[in-house]
Order: structure tokens, then C-alpha cells, then sequence
């Protein structure tokens, strides 16, 4: 999968490699400001079982 984003990105390498990392940060940032709130309501970290 890596191979194949990075023949399809433009350019000589090093332009490939901030367009890389450029998507990354879009991802990484996509997945903080929605992917992640939508998923923690469902993950059981939040259920305490020690009570006092």
C-alpha cells in the first residue's frame, strides 16, 4: 500500500516525501477532530469496577 501512494505521488523525492508527510498530518489530524470522538463513547475504558 505505501509502495502504491508513493508512485502516485508528483515529483522527484523529496517534494514526494513532504507531500507524504503532509498527508499524514491530514490524516493524524482528521482522526483527532472526528474519528476519535466518535469512537471513545464505545470503548470501555472508561467503566469503573473498583468502588468503594
Amino acid at each position: 500500500m505505501y509502495a502504491f501512494l508513493w508512485r502516485r505521488l508528483p515529483g522527484p523525492w523529496p517534494v514526494r516525501a513532504a507531500l507524504a508527510l503532509v498527508l499524514l498530518l491530514v490524516v493524524v489530524a482528521v482522526l483527532f477532530q472526528w474519528g476519535f470522538p466518535l469512537l471513545a463513547p464505545l470503548m470501555p475504558f472508561n467503566d469503573g469496577t473498583v468502588s468503594k
